[in-house]
Order: structure tokens, then sequence, then C-alpha cells
């Protein structure tokens, strides 16, 4: 079985999530306390104890969750005697990309956790509250939204963000363009469109400025070649030089989230089963949209690790 790590991103957060594994094993403390003192924050104590509220803060967010899925990644590695030889590929949602990279060793622990503490706050500030949206258009394929985006946008800016699935496109921008964008749609037979909880909007041009700030912390970060070949989310194609690394991280931040060609990537490369590591199911869902035929396996609890490696060792 040719098997992959994917990793979710923003939106998957949750109180509590990774408790289980800290509790539980030594090697998943050690992962959350590292974090902590990379960020001279309690961020576990956050996660665990925290509010929602502060919890869904995009610069508490997104270190969050790649914490708790590289506990996860360091738990099955170790409960399961695995090793990089056993997987093929990796790959993951917008911030889990960072995830991915910390989990191959293209970063270190505290720099990836460093990193996307300054992708947050860069993404969070780039635009001021209330300028932007993001909007899920369900039901549509993407060159549908593509010329719906050009004609909603009027000298304003509102673009694809995440081609996530068949019939679910999320699209970025300024609000009057999406609130364009959304009526447009619904003129032309899409009848659902979900305006998203988010506080800013993501990967479009509208964070150039974050862009820049990514730029600039990423030249500083001593990065290594991959252990696995990662697919990266604006080309949806293998990458492993580490200043290639850099340059898709940057355009990342403003960049298309190509996650179904991501998946249909690694369905062509022959991929038969992925493992979802961190919160929620999120990706699972949109892999059976994609590649029905791949096999996901949801792993951030001790449950779900000893239930996947009962069933590899039984195999």
């Amino acid at each position: 079985m040719t098997t992959a790590l994917i990793f979710p991103g923003q939106g998957a957060q949750k109180i509590n999530m990774g408790r289980e594994l800290y509790d539980t094993f030594a090697e998943a403390r050690e992962v959350f306390q590292a974090v902590d003192e990379a960020l001279s924050q309690n961020l576990s104590r956050l996660i665990f104890s925290g509010e929602q509220s502060e919890l869904d803060l995009t610069a508490n967010t997104q270190p969050a969750i790649m914490v708790t899925s590289v506990a996860a990644w360091t738990v099955l590695r170790k409960q399961g005697g695995l090793q990089f030889s056993d997987f093929s590929f990796a790959s993951g949602h917008s911030l889990g990309e960072y995830s991915a990279l910390a989990v191959v060793e293209t970063f270190t622990l505290p720099d990836a956790a460093r990193l996307l503490r300054i992708r947050g706050d860069a993404m969070q500030s780039a635009v001021p509250v209330g300028m932007g949206t993001m909007a899920a258009l369900l039901g549509a394929d993407l060159e549908a939204v593509l010329d719906i985006c050009l004609e909603a946008q009027k000298d304003q800016v509102v673009t694809v963000a995440n081609d996530n699935s068949v019939g679910q496109i999320v699209i970025s921008g300024h609000r009057e363009a999406v609130d364009r964008a959304i009526a447009i749609a619904t003129e032309r037979g899409i009848k659902r469109s979900i305006i998203l909880p988010v506080s800013a909007p993501f990967h479009c041009p509208l964070m150039a400025p974050a862009a820049e700030v990514m730029a600039e912390a990423l030249a500083k970060v001593d990065m290594r070649v991959p252990q696995l070949p990662v697919i990266a989310n604006v080309t949806a194609d293998v990458v492993a030089d580490p200043q290639v690394i850099r340059t898709r991280l940057v355009e990342q931040v403003t960049g298309m989230v190509r996650w179904r060609p991501s998946v249909e990537h690694l369905a062509q490369k022959g991929v038969t089963e992925m493992l979802e590591l961190g919160p929620g199911k999120t990706l699972a869902g949109l892999a059976k949209r994609i590649a029905p035929d791949i096999i996901v396996h949801s792993l951030c609890t001790p449950h779900d690790i000893d239930g996947y490696l009962n069933n590899r060792a039984a195999a």
C-alpha cells in the first residue's frame, strides 16, 4: 500500500485537541513543550483549556494546529516503529504545508512554530478588519468560479483562494467584490454560497504585505531537503529543493491552495492510503470527493493511532 501523510489547515482547531496524546505519551508532551518554549507562550494551556475565541485568532490557530499534527505524527512513528521509508509523500492544506515540512524535517519544530506565528500575525494585519472576507461556493467548478470572479472584480480583488474538491471552491477578496461574486453565482445557478467565519481574506493578492514578511522570515531560516517528497499547495507538484520550497511558501500566501489537484496528483502517483494527522476529518471528507478509492485514516487520539497500528499489524 502506498501511503501519504496529509495535514489539516485552519478551521480544524478546537479546544482540547491533542490533549489525550499529551496526557498519554511523553513524546507528545515533548512536542507541545518545545513549541511553548519556541514561542515563549503557554500555547498548550490555551489549546487545552483556553477560550475558543482566543484559539481562533490566526496567530494562535496556525502554530496550534501544527503542534497537534506533529504530536500525532511523533506518537504514530514511535509507537508503531515506523520509518520515513514506510511512506511515499507528504502534503498539507495551507498552514498544514508547514506541518508537513516540520514532519519531514525540512524545518525544525521550533522554526516551524515561529514561522507560523509570524505568518499568522502578518496575514491578520495585512488587511484592515472588515475590508475583506472569504466565501465557499458549493456545487461550482473551478472554471465557472474563475469567470465569476473576473466579472465581479470591478477594480477590487476577488479571486479563487482554495480549489478544495469537486464542487467546493473558496473565493477571497474585498468584501464588496465577494458579495458581487456571490450574487453572480446565484444568477448562474450556483445555489449555495457561504460566507466563511474568517478574520481576513487569505490566499488572495490582498495578502501581498504578508508575503513580503514571510519572504524575509523564510530567508533567515535553515532548511533541509525533505525526508519525503512534498506536494506544494500552489503547484500541486513535488518540491524538494529548499530554495524552491521557500519560494513556494511565499507564493502560497497570496496564491491559490490547489488541494484538489494535489490529491489527484497523489492518486496518479499510486497513493492508495492517506493518514490525516491532526485535528478533525476535513481532509478525509475532501478526499472522498476527489479520489474516492483512496482510504483515509484521520489520526489525532491514542484510540485513532492504536486502531490504525493494530490494523496495519494485522494486514
